[in-house]
């Protein structure tokens, strides 16, 4: 029989000595150096491989470690997981997720020890608060097309990301390129340039929550999918001529477009179904460009037909408070300049607050004060070539209310009133602008049919009723309401 030396016996059983995961952390150790660029934590990889002292700093059972050693490296290990870890360096997290071969920032708190049972990425990104962030996002961005609960809109042609069987068929990579870049032939847009990389990937990791088969992840899903479905998001830009203040995209350009058929034809017949309920009049319509420059300040430019003054309004406005950030109200601020034949003459400057309120998950209220200096009292202009005429400027107060029903998981029923609360009469305002419709959302766009006794849809003008328009003071009377629609469309 060969008999073996002293000394590679010695160094046999010294290797032996070594706990079966030390190898498996050197890999991850190196992983993560050379993916995120940290030659230090690549080196002391490399230095825990040859050296036996390390190897005496790790518990007999694999379970616990030095916590001089993990603190100098960076390493905080899942409680529960086998196969993930968070690796903190230059005040950067990392998680690594051996199971898929991913590292990835991760932000917010620390992971916690006490969640995970799987181990999978999602899964351990949901204790940092990117499950929370994932679903904010996908309510606000994704629900209109994929729905509230991920299970998909049969209009839209969408899947149901509930689905084991088509999670099968998405990896968390797929995932996170579709949202990226679109995808082409469909209606999904490209995301990159409009989210973060860390909101993509929180998305992302909430679309493969959606699907999971462990307990504890799905019950995540569900709570934060809860929270964030309980906030209201506004289809559209206004309820019918009065905004709702919500947050644009982040370069986001929207199109609005208008059209209030106030005038009635000369050969109307005994009732207003005659007509279509108005259909057949003449409508004054009205276009409108909005950009959103960040997810919170964007700029607007409207232009009203030349019946009605032939205003350009120009203005900016910014979201200070969004319920979906966890704030108790929505708040913006709007200031803008109305300016008549073509932003030349009878200039108004508006100043306004937007405030809506959550009343559940179906509905929200609206309170619109706005102050306008300078504005005009309304007028039909005889010939569309003659300029508006020079009339005086009167400083106004109004403060609109508002309120959104959704009666369908896509429809909305709409109401607003608009009364003037200082200087109406001076305008020929002897009752408030009032309206009321249906709201249908799909996709991107928004399409609103109501019935109001307002021409005006500038902000110097909304409140201005149908009896100063027309110079008949019983106009603006529920007999004299008539048809109207708003069309928002999504452009990017």
């Amino acid at each position: 029989m060969r008999r073996e030396s002293p000394m590679k016996r010695g160094r046999e059983l010294q290797a032996n000595s070594v706990p079966r995961h030390r190898h498996l952390l050197n890999l991850i150790f190196m992983a993560a150096g050379l993916t995120c660029g940290v030659p230090l934590l690549l080196s002391a990889a490399s230095g825990l491989a040859t050296s036996t002292a390390a190897a005496s700093s790790v518990s007999e059972n694999g379970s616990g470690s030095n916590p001089s050693m993990t603190d100098a490296l960076g390493v905080h290990f899942i409680d529960g997981s086998s196969s993930s870890l968070i690796i903190e360096r230059n005040g950067k997290k990392y998680l690594v997720d051996l199971a898929r071969h991913a590292i990835r920032e991760t932000a917010g708190p620390e992971v916690s020890a006490q969640t995970h049972s799987g181990g999978s990425l999602a899964a351990a990104a949901a204790s940092s608060g990117d499950t929370r962030l994932g679903a904010k996002i996908f309510m606000e961005k994704c629900s209109v097309c994929h729905g509230a609960n991920g299970k998909g809109i049969t209009a839209a042609g969408t899947p149901d990301f509930t689905s084991a069987q088509v999670q099968a068929t998405l990896t968390e990579d797929a995932v996170i390129n579709t949202i990226k870049h679109g995808k082409k032939g469909t209606l999904m847009p490209s995301w990159e340039g409009k989210l973060s990389e860390n909101e993509i990937a929180a998305v992302g990791s909430f679309v493969k929550l959606l699907a999971s088969t462990n307990a504890s992840d799905q019950q995540i899903a569900a709570s934060a999918a809860r929270e964030t479905a309980k906030v209201y998001t506004p289809a559209d830009d206004y309820l019918y001529s009065l905004p709702t203040g919500r947050r644009l995209e982040r370069h986001g350009l929207y199109v609005n477009f208008t059209h209030r058929f106030v005038f009635d034809p000369a050969f109307s017949g005994r009732a207003r179904g005659a007509i279509l309920a108005g259909l057949d009049g003449f409508s004054v319509a009205s276009f409108g460009l909005r950009y959103g420059v960040t997810d919170k300040f964007s700029v607007s430019a409207y232009r009203s037909p030349s019946v009605i003054g032939r205003p350009v309004e120009l203005m900016a406005a910014y979201n200070f408070l969004d319920e979906h950030d966890g704030n108790p109200l929505n708040a913006s601020f709007r200031f803008s300049v109305d300016g008549q034949d073509n932003f030349s003459k009878n200039f108004t400057t508006n100043f306004e607050g937007i405030f809506s309120r959550t009343l559940s998950r179906r509905a929200q209220i609206y309170f619109v004060p706005a102050l306008s200096l300078q504005a005009r009292r309304l007028t039909v202009s005889s010939a569309l070539e003659l300029e508006p005429p020079d009339l005086p400027g009167i400083n106004t107060f109004s403060l609109g209310v508002g309120a959104a029903l959704d009666i369908r998981p896509t429809v909305a029923v709409i109401a607003e009133v608009i009364p003037t609360l200082v200087n109406g009469p001076e305008l020929g305002i002897h009752r408030p602008a009032y309206a009321f419709g249906i709201q249908k959302r799909l996709w991107r766009h928004a399409f609103t049919l109501g019935f109001s006794n307002s021409p005006g849809t500038v902000v110097s003008q909304r409140a201005g009723t149908r009896a100063a328009f027309l110079g008949d003071p019983s106009a603006d009377k529920g007999s004299g309401l008539f048809i109207g629609f708003d069309l928002m469309r999504q452009m990017y």
